[in-house]
């Protein structure tokens, strides 16, 4: 859920504003409400399952202004599957919008401050110490944390820099040529966001980390 939330928050600056489907959605057929949020900024549009797989986009663009619960909504397919709300309220609602409906006909308000969030744990700073955590994983071992390129410049962090990360040697780069095979980087990912890497290696094996994992910097 988590790994679908950050995806769409870094992905829906590079597309036009609009409406945007997304769908992660574990709790199909339960009591998870289907939405339709429509953001501050941009007038975008955002249509999926509240259960905080939206919160992370919404809030990138200066967060939810008015939300509907589309579970009945009238462009909705009949009949509705049980378990498979993508394509028969999802899909047909957010095409609707698309298409031009009014985003008020789409379904019934809702209080945008009783939208599910999601827990995004957030970085500190602890003496000389950056103190984040370990969002996610690929499949190359690589380790996503929630530190913005913002904290970078507040950290002080240079290209070439020495570090410990966790008590392991590490050095902040550009790329992960910028160490010897099997050595420790922290560099900026293709989002501007903190990660971890091993040359030829896995950062989550060397650290062991799992799912939520402190992890600290500081200089050496």
């Amino acid at each position: 859920m988590r790994t679908g939330a950050l995806v769409l928050r870094r992905a829906l600056p590079f597309a036009p504003p609009g409406v945007h489907l997304a769908v992660v959605d574990p709790g199909v057929g339960g009591e998870r409400r289907a939405v339709a949020i429509r953001c501050a900024e941009e007038d975008r549009i955002l249509v999926g399952p509240d259960n905080g797989l939206l919160a992370p986009a919404a809030e990138r663009f200066g967060g939810a202004v008015e939300a509907l619960d589309i579970g009945r909504s009238p462009h909705r397919l009949e009949p509705v599957s049980a378990t498979f709300h993508g394509r028969d309220v999802f899909a047909p609602v957010a095409a609707a919008l698309a298409a031009g409906a009014p985003f008020g006909d789409a379904g019934s308000w809702v209080e945008v401050d009783t939208l599910a969030p999601m827990d995004i744990p957030a970085p500190r700073r602890e003496g000389d110490a950056l103190v984040a955590h370990a969002l996610g994983f690929d499949r190359y071992g690589n380790v996503t944390l929630e530190v913005s390129h913002d904290w970078l410049t507040v950290q002080g962090l240079k290209v070439g820099r020495a570090l410990r990360v966790n008590g392991h040697p590490a050095t902040y780069g550009l790329t992960f040529a910028d160490v010897p095979p099997g050595a420790l980087l922290v560099y900026e990912d293709a989002y501007r966001t903190l990660a971890l890497a091993v040359n030829r290696g896995s950062a989550r094996e060397l650290l062991g980390l799992a799912l939520d994992d402190e992890i600290r910097v500081t200089p050496a």
